[in-house]
């Protein structure tokens, strides 16, 4: 079986994109656990397109001959209330990329204590770029909703702005949803779709 080389360690991440992937005739594979000199690599894309092509051509290039399929994702959110602060930069904001789980999303709630409903309104954001051979592929997946007052599910690793997310229309947030649910409204998921339809060609 042919393998896609996921270039993420975000387990958060790599689960839904497997969840989303699912069915293809792919191994996926993560960058987690995998022994690599990466410390060179800077995520410094000033958009989604930028970060997620540099990640799947890094990694493509570093990883030369081992991998003939390589995904980057790049995917984060923008609030109202917290306008140019998030974005490309989502999970290195706030406490910071090495921050936990708890500790970013503690930092991030306590940061919209007292914003009114109005200025809760978000977008999630995510982009997907395929090195499939010869062929690149860029897809984008955008995702409206609101921001909640607190965690309304439990904390998914790796992704813990999903446990305060609520989708535009729905009565529960992003982690609550079920994995069919999600891949059809998420922002991953939008993106995703016809990626996998595109692999699906090859």
């Amino acid at each position: 079986m042919r393998e896609l080389l996921v270039a993420t360690k975000n387990p958060g991440k790599f689960k839904e994109i497997c969840e989303a992937l699912e069915g293809i005739n792919f191994k996926l594979v993560s960058l987690e656990g995998m022994i690599l000199d990466d410390a060179d690599f800077v995520e410094d894309g000033e958009t989604f397109e930028e970060n997620a092509k540099k990640k799947a051509k890094y990694y493509y290039e570093k990883l030369k001959g081992r991998f003939e399929f390589v995904l980057g994702e790049d995917s984060g959110i923008r609030i109202d209330a917290l306008s140019g602060e998030l974005g490309v930069k989502t999970r290195r904001w706030g406490a910071g990329e090495k921050a936990s789980d708890a500790e970013w999303i503690e930092y991030f709630l306590k940061r919209m204590e007292g914003v009114s409903e109005r200025d809760r309104g978000a977008e999630f954001i995510c982009c997907a770029y395929i090195i499939a051979g010869g062929e690149e592929r860029v897809f984008r997946g955008e995702t409206e909703g609101l921001i909640t007052h607190k965690l309304e599910a439990p904390v998914v690793a790796g992704i813990p702005l999903s446990s305060c997310f609520k989708p535009n229309g729905l009565e529960v947030v992003y982690a609550a949803l079920s994995v069919e649910q999600k891949n059809k409204i998420s922002h991953r998921g939008k993106a995703l779709s016809p990626l996998k339809s595109f692999l699906e060609t090859l």
